[in-house]
């Protein structure tokens, strides 16, 4: 038994003293096979694969792997290869040749895959208790849901099993589960995860989704999930710079109305979004009430009107051949959609656009927008008593975002006096993921509670504020159009980076012009022989800015751990080996910014 906190930070930490993966991935497994009375779980691996994966990262670096030796889960909707793959419902399950795109990237980044989780049924349903294979029960209280569509990938993550696990969203099925498991749910912008090899409720929506115990871990996840996928029609290009979002002390927060909050006679939860708001003041932000009836008049439309035939297109021929195949309240949803007309869909899509331009001028006045994740939290047995209804309340304030294109991240955000727990959402326009990502560890810092159910703390790295003291900064190795003067280090000065000064590294490393990257920047790689000394530069971040700023980093760069020339190991910048294979090696310049020089005397 390996006592150890999954969170990566704390990983880095044991690799960094020589600790052994297949160590870590025995564990996770003895820990995912506690869960069995929570049917977190639809299937673990065998054993022996586990640790065959494990194995193979032995003689590595771990600094060469963003995700060397971490445990993961993904939602049994995701596929990976020759396992079965069958979104809740056994009549269904088919076997995969190949990873979906999502598990692909993070199983090379070094991640190791333990199993696959429940789900409502082709992820339909905002509770995990429709599923054959058992309601989620929730880790504080088993008699209450965990939250779903991805309740068993939620489970997985809040006890510790596992140090993050892939879900799926359309209607709120990546934040439900986060508020009520106490993790962090980050649902990205629509296409910035590539969701090929899902199986798709309704795929114009769908977004692959990361739980994790922090910001800071989710932000890690999302920068190596988050790769452009040329295969994949929804698969959308982040742009090179993303847009970022003001510090907590000058961030422009929206807040619903009071008439427009909804908490479905919790006693509880009412008093704890008000706390929330305060925790937002005291970091520093303005509150801006915003009239939140044209949002959830969009959300109307996910459920009301003909994206519902999304889900039927998806899976109602299957159902239909398969008469006896099918959870009730699922099948009765998916047939519902062959009641909607094309008319009904053209008409549905111009309701839609029209209230896009009626919301749009709220981003003017807030830069972001706070609302609770759920208003309530129910009991499995009443949600089995009352299954439409007390489901459609748990998306009151999920599913319009999906619809209008936002990026969110839910944290927790405290307890009811019960000890069920309570979060609060993120959110703002698409491709505001890493601000929101940094804002969301700063509040989720600042509310005090401990990591998932696993009653750890959460590390100092993430328990940032936006207003962070000089001692609880990070530094960052930079080597190319991060450093000063060149295209992005805007990009680090608006996050409140300060240039530290130049740094060489030691002479370990190859440099390599990725040219096709816009803008150009190069890649480093570390060799035991035939290295060379690499100039660069030595910021230092907010330890909360650092997450966001790694969540918008695209492949094939990545961030690792640096050896400079005086023998420290710093936090810094390198590329996959893949892409400086057929690139210009550039290491005699001795630098990126004497390599511009070079070509511009050239040029």
């Amino acid at each position: 038994m390996l006592d150890l906190s999954f969170d990566l930070a704390a990983l880095a930490e044991f690799y960094a003293g020589g600790g052994d993966p297949r160590a870590v991935a025995a564990e996770a497994l003895r820990r995912a096979r506690a869960l069995e009375a929570n049917n977190a779980w639809i299937l673990l691996r065998d054993e022996f694969d586990v640790l065959a994966d494990a194995g193979r990262l032995i003689g590595r670096d771990p600094a060469s792997l963003p995700l060397y030796g971490v445990p993961f889960a993904v939602k049994d909707n995701i596929d990976v290869a020759d396992l079965p793959t069958t979104a809740a419902c056994p009549e269904f399950a088919y076997v995969p040749a190949e990873d979906a795109a999502s598990v692909a990237v993070l199983r090379e980044a070094g991640a190791i895959l333990i199993g696959k989780a429940n789900l409502d049924q082709f992820a339909t349903g905002l509770v995990g208790a429709r599923s054959p294979y058992g309601p989620g029960r929730n880790p504080f209280d088993p008699a209450y849901v965990s939250g779903g569509s991805s309740s068993g990938s939620a489970i997985a993550v809040s006890a510790g099993a596992v140090s993050f696990s892939l879900g799926t969203d359309t209607a709120g099925s990546g934040r439900v589960p986060a508020a009520f498991c106490n993790i962090v749910g980050w649902k990205g912008s629509l296409g910035l995860v590539s969701p090929r090899g899902v199986v798709p409720a309704c795929r114009s929506l769908d977004c692959v989704t990361v739980f994790a115990l922090s910001c800071a871990d989710a932000a890690a996840v999302a920068a190596v999930a988050g790769r452009y996928d040329a295969a994949e029609p929804f698969s959308r290009q982040a742009p090179a710079a993303p847009p970022g979002l003001p510090g907590w002390g000058s961030l422009r927060l929206g807040v619903p109305r009071p008439q427009d909050l909804a908490f479905f006679d919790n006693p509880y939860t009412p008093g704890l979004f008000e706390a929330a708001m305060r925790r937002c003041q005291a970091l520093g932000a303005t509150l801006v009430e915003v009239d939140l009836q044209p949002f959830l008049a969009a959300a109307r439309l996910l459920y009301d009107g003909p994206w519902v035939a999304e889900r039927t297109a998806a899976v109602g021929a299957f159902l239909a051949e398969n008469p006896v195949a099918g959870h009730p309240v699922v099948r009765d949803i998916v047939e519902g959609g062959h009641r909607h007309s094309a008319v009904d869909a053209f008409q549905a899509s111009y309701a839609l656009r029209a209230l896009a331009r009626q919301v749009a001028p709220v981003w003017d006045k807030v830069d972001a927008i706070l609302t609770p994740t759920a208003g309530t939290i129910h009991r499995i047995d009443a949600v089995e008593a009352d299954p439409v209804r007390l489901n459609s309340q748990l998306g009151y304030y999920t599913n319009f975002m999906n619809l209008l294109d936002y990026a969110a991240v839910a944290v927790p955000a405290g307890f009811q006096p019960d000890g069920l727990p309570f979060g609060v959402t993120l959110f703002a326009p698409a491709f505001h993921d890493a601000a929101l990502l940094s804002l969301g560890g700063a509040l989720h810092a600042a509310v005090g509670v401990p990591m998932g159910a696993t009653n750890r703390p959460l590390p100092a790295m993430s328990g940032a504020t936006g207003t962070a003291l000089a001692a609880d900064r990070i530094e960052l190795a930079v080597f190319g159009a991060h450093m000063r003067g060149l295209p992005l280090s805007g990009d680090l000065a608006g996050r409140g980076g300060r240039l530290i000064g130049e740094i060489e590294t030691a002479p370990r490393y190859r440099l390599y012009a990725l040219d096709r990257l816009d803008p150009p920047r190069p890649g480093l790689l570390r060799r035991e022989s035939g290295g060379a000394g690499i100039a660069g530069e030595l910021w230092e971040l907010p330890a909360s800015a650092l997450g966001g700023f790694m969540a918008g980093i695209a492949a094939p760069m990545a961030i690792g751990k640096v050896e400079l020339a005086d023998g420290r190991w710093v936090t810094g910048f390198l590329c996959e080996a893949h892409a400086a294979a057929a690139a210009p090696d550039i290491t005699d310049s001795g630098g990126w910014r004497q390599w511009l020089g070079q070509v511009a005397v050239v040029g």
